[in-house]
């Protein structure tokens, strides 16, 4: 197999983007995100794929985004590759699928708000572990999140940063389904399949039709979030957070006001 962080592959007519980074639960660098934007324009380019299936190689989807580079390297701008591969995911006219296993943190279940199949194992561990960082939503989250689940619920998953397991993201509507350990991405694969056998402008005007009218509200949404994610990346709150996260102590934000 290759030792590429990221590997795009056809299977029939779905383009398959699997996280490669196993030693690292698949933590996303920008190199990664420049990569995932890559896969998203072949995509949208090529007639031959039908739809687009994202998932994890060693156990885990993605532990979110590196810290540690994320720490000594942070995004500067709205052209960063993080924020491109964002915009390309909400963007995207072909149906988009996850397979999640293990854990999905941050941006591993963000994004799972702009797929629109997306499956995980009973089991699968799921994060938003924003404010834990001295950082704020993203991926029009803060939006999408109390549509999604209700106000009360997502104060809790973001404010509180409380993880769930996919049997609770099934309850509550973020994943399409749960599928037997092993077996997810199999499963994944096949609701590909069955989406590649139809006729696919009628797939993507569907699509369109189900997701074209938040465009407005979720652009602007992601605007104001990630104005607000670059100004706390150079923030104190961020550097007790990240010092903490390498110190393997928790952070002390009692300085703070």
């Amino acid at each position: 197999m290759s030792g590429a962080p990221v590997i795009v592959s056809m299977n029939g007519s779905c383009l398959e983007v699997a996280f490669n980074r196993p030693l690292r639960r698949n933590a996303l660098t920008h190199a990664m995100y420049e990569e995932l934007v890559s896969a998203l324009e072949r995509s949208a380019r090529d007639t031959t794929v039908r739809s687009v299936l994202f998932h994890g190689l060693g156990g885990h989807f993605t532990a979110g985004n590196d810290l540690s580079e994320f720490a000594e390297s942070p995004p500067s701008d709205t052209q960063s590759p993080v924020f491109r591969f964002l915009r390309a995911l909400v963007r995207h006219e072909k149906p988009l699928i996850a397979a999640v296993e293990g854990h999905a943190v941050g941006i591993g279940t963000t994004m799972l708000l702009h797929c629109d199949l997306s499956y995980a194992s009973p089991t699968a561990k799921f994060r938003l572990p924003f404010v834990d960082l001295a950082l704020v939503p993203e991926a029009a989250s803060s939006l999408l999140l109390p549509r999604l689940v209700g106000m009360a619920k997502a104060c809790e998953m973001l404010l509180l940063a409380e993880g769930f397991s996919g049997e609770e993201a099934r309850e509550l509507g973020l994943v399409s389904g749960t599928a037997a350990e092993g077996e997810v991405l199999e499963f994944a694969r096949n609701k590909a399949m069955v989406l590649g056998a139809k006729a696919p402008e009628s797939v993507r005007l569907t699509k369109r039709l189900l997701r074209g009218r938040d465009a407005d509200a979720i652009d602007a949404a992601m605007v104001e979030e990630s104005s607000l994610f670059l100004a706390r990346l150079r923030s104190p709150e961020f550097s007790e957070a990240v010092s903490a996260f390498m110190a393997k102590r928790p952070p002390d934000f009692s300085r703070f006001e």
